[in-house]
């Protein structure tokens, strides 16, 4: 039984994402970050959310995702299915940097849409500092940021030659080994030599804006009080935007699925990436 529901899974979770998929670039190699985010529960206990990103680097353009938009296959496991409701609680978008050349194009999902927003490509002015330390295997040397509110140390090394880094963190003379902010942390697990390529699908349902528009939508529907315990209140016709739903159970937990997509019944307090 458990395997047919899968299989249900993996095929609604396909229905909201097809589209036009096209390559861009060919990556270079992998990055994979453990991605950290301290928080608060529904009731206010602390909480450390956790989950994976992939870095994709290319010669002209690097995009940073969670990690099962990485996993190339029809047919989510059991584990997967827990990765893509856990990645829901964390709100890391997808990311291209240098899509369209000079700039940076966002995709995130706001239930019931999914949404796209691009700038021009931000210049990020990195404070290099003389703190040195060695971390998996790196030399790396600290440098220090604010990017739109948020105040970020990040460490990074020359033995990797590449400016990116994880989500929109970039521009540093290496490549970012660790970033962290007060409520966020990203880790480098590994670089791997890969090539793949690098894609960026069109979808006709995607509700496109400046980013700085998405970045405030964004803000305003996670940042209220009401999130954390009811993530739908933003939503006048809640019923009426499922137009199809599957609950999967395993181990005791429960995992919704609307539209394709996860569907909180319940969150943690957000924490901004960025604040304007």
């Amino acid at each position: 039984m458990k395997k047919i529901l899968v299989t249900m899974m993996a095929f609604v979770l396909t229905i909201g994402t097809q589209g036009q998929t096209e390559t861009i670039d060919t990556a270079q190699f992998v990055a994979v970050y453990d991605y950290e985010c301290r928080t608060e529960d529904d009731e206010g206990v602390p909480i450390t959310d956790r989950m994976q990103v992939v870095v994709q680097v290319g010669r002209t353009v690097t995009k940073s995702m969670p990690h099962s938009s990485y996993i190339q296959t029809d047919e989510k496991s059991i584990a997967d299915l827990k990765a893509v409701h856990q990645e829901a609680i964390l709100h890391i978008p997808t990311v291209w940097t240098g899509w369209p050349e000079g700039q940076t194009t966002v995709r995130d999902f706001i239930f019931p849409h999914e949404f796209e927003g691009s700038e021009e490509t931000p210049c990020i002015v990195w404070t290099l500092t003389e703190d040195t330390m060695t971390m998996n295997g790196y030399h790396c040397q600290q440098a220090t940021t604010n990017i739109r509110g948020i105040e970020w140390r990040a460490w990074y090394t020359d033995d990797v030659p590449s400016s990116a880094g994880p989500w929109r963190l970039r521009g540093l003379p290496g490549l970012v080994v660790k970033a962290e902010s007060e409520a966020h942390t990203f880790t480098l697990v590994e670089p791997r030599q890969e090539t793949s390529p690098i894609t960026y699908e069109q979808k006709p349902d995607v509700q496109r804006m400046a980013y700085t528009k998405l970045l405030k939508y964004r803000n305003e529907v996670y940042g209220n009080k009401q999130y954390a315990k009811n993530p739908a209140y933003y939503i006048p016709d809640f019923g009426g935007s499922i137009s199809h739903m599957e609950v999967f159970k395993n181990d005791g937990q429960q995992f919704i699925f609307a539209n394709g997509y996860p569907l909180l019944t319940k969150a943690h307090v957000y924490q901004p990436l960025e604040l304007e």
